[in-house]
């Protein structure tokens, strides 16, 4: 038995030649257009699973963004697309446990906020008030007294500094401040003041 060969047409041969492209990225196309008709049709599915996994919707709609694009990845990988809810649910789930494991800080729900009470904001003017009172005060104390107390508390300079700067012992500014203080105490304009 002889075989015969039959020279090919060279018009088949450019036609041929001319549709492999067109194979080429009709081949290249339909997988993407496969995935984008997969996520039309089964994307609202998928977000219910995702917000049964988060509790906000902005989170679920970026879990669910987050697994379609690992899926769109190993979309080639894939062998059975029947079951390819079940791989994008898998990577909704792996992503949600690997966000919860980064995660550093617990939430721990409460029936109180677990806020500081708030400092009451106090009125200006009864700051004011209560300084010049207390700056009367000490103008009532005398003046070696008064020294001492601007120098300690007003200036901030310890004991030794203001002893240094009256030329005086540290003992006595101990006491003459402890006896201005005593003094400052007892005064009435201050009690009022309060």
């Amino acid at each position: 038995m002889t075989v015969t060969k039959v020279p090919a047409c060279t018009s088949a041969s450019k036609s041929a030649s001319k549709s492999a492209p067109a194979t080429a990225t009709r081949a290249a196309a339909s997988p993407r257009l496969s995935f984008t008709s997969y996520v039309r049709a089964r994307g609202p599915g998928l977000l219910r699973t995702a917000r049964s996994l988060t509790a906000n919707p902005s989170d679920a709609e970026d879990l669910l963004q987050t697994a379609l694009t690992k899926t769109y990845v190993a979309w080639e990988r894939i062998e059975d697309h029947r079951a390819l809810d079940g791989y994008v649910r898998r990577a909704l789930v792996n992503t949600r446990t690997s966000q919860w494991r980064k995660r550093k800080v617990d939430e721990f729900a409460c029936d109180e906020l677990p806020e500081p009470d708030p400092v009451p904001v106090s009125d200006p003017a009864e700051a004011q008030s209560l300084r010049d009172a207390m700056w009367r005060a000490i103008m009532k104390l005398p003046d070696r007294q008064r020294a001492m107390v601007v120098l300690r508390y007003y200036e901030d300079l310890s004991e030794a500094q203001t002893a240094e700067v009256l030329g005086v012992s540290i003992g006595t500014v101990k006491s003459a401040v402890s006896r201005a203080l005593g003094k400052l105490r007892e005064d009435p304009a201050l009690h009022l003041a309060r």
